[in-house]
């Protein structure tokens, strides 16, 4: 059942997320180029592509179980939302792929970049140590920057969108995300659908596919459902605070202790921005940029560039 919601009242819930906080400014300024009287001429805003909407049985399953037995833990998924979303959003929005993406990383990691699968997936958007070298992030003993949320995001996202070119589906993207795209192309050319390039098709072949994909995609619209519409299903959750930062090069082998010092702020807070950094320090040799607090960098390259501030045990 639907906790009292049919099916239509389901898709009438769907509302538009408002977005608040954002990550470091980088740049401002008018993407528009001004007319000849020197204003910003009108742009036209390119259609907005979304996931399919689509309630059925298997989307209902997964509804009904993250309002009961996995309700704590669906809770908790909406409470770290607010660490990430604006800046998962906007690479999204940037890239004109679909926003409701954002729930592929809740349904795989429940938004915790520490979090590690069973077999060894791990990060936000619960990469393979494999996959992820093969899309340009470091995975070694300093760094693993599957941990890292902003370019663990780029990664994903780029994987995402050389699946949906290659099957032309989003639902078929999200189905190749988690069983592979060699095995679900394998499946189209069996079931003859190689050819087509719909939404409809995962629908058409999810008999054929892994047990654990054949949920995948339903897991991901539910949780959509939910998730745009939090308080209309009962769940009543405070968001965590947005993942705001300023980047600061320091000397390789820097402590994140030395760089918490320097903002008279607990080590964890540090940690907490830069989770990617597996001994506590960026690796030795060349300059590495650190996340800090806003407002944070020139405090912390104040205090390297004093003669004790080298001293890792002063603590």
């Amino acid at each position: 059942m639907l906790y009292g919601l049919t099916r239509n009242r389901i898709a009438g819930s769907i509302l538009a997320t408002s977005l608040t906080g954002a990550a470091a400014v980088l740049a401002t300024g008018s993407d528009r180029a001004p007319d000849a009287s020197g204003q910003p001429s009108p742009v036209r805003a390119a259609p907005i592509p979304t996931l399919p909407f689509e309630v059925n049985d298997r989307v209902e399953y997964w509804i009904d179980r993250y309002q009961a037995e996995e309700r704590v833990t669906f809770e908790l998924y909406l409470e770290r939302r607010g660490l990430y979303e604006s800046m998962i959003r906007g690479k999204l929005r940037a890239r004109g792929m679909p926003e409701e993406l954002i729930y592929l990383a809740m349904i795989e990691s429940g938004f915790a970049p520490d979090a590690v699968s069973p077999v060894a997936a791990t990060g936000v958007w619960q990469f393979m140590a494999r996959t992820a070298r093969a899309e340009g992030l470091r995975v070694d003993t300093w760094v693993d920057e599957r941990r890292d949320p902003v370019l663990a995001t780029d990664a994903a996202l780029d994987y995402l969108q050389r699946l949906h070119e290659r099957f032309g589906s989003w639902t078929l993207a999200a189905a190749a995300y988690n069983a592979g795209p060699t095995r679900v192309a394998r499946i189209l050319r069996r079931s003859n659908a190689q050819d087509r390039s719909d939404e409809r098709v995962y629908w058409d072949v999810i008999e054929a596919l892994p047990r654990e994909t054949r949920g995948y995609v339903p897991k991901l619209l539910a949780a959509r459902i939910l998730a745009e519409s939090p308080q209309r299903f009962g769940f009543n959750v405070e968001t965590t605070p947005a993942y705001t930062y300023d980047l600061v090069m320091v000397p390789g082998g820097t402590w994140l202790t030395q760089v918490a010092r320097s903002l008279d702020v607990p080590s964890s807070t540090v940690r907490e921005l830069n989770p990617h950094f597996l001994r506590g320090r960026t690796p030795p040799g060349t300059a590495y940029p650190v996340r800090v607090p806003v407002g944070g960098s020139r405090l912390v390259v104040a205090y390297l560039n004093m003669p004790a501030g080298g001293d890792p045990t002063a603590d």
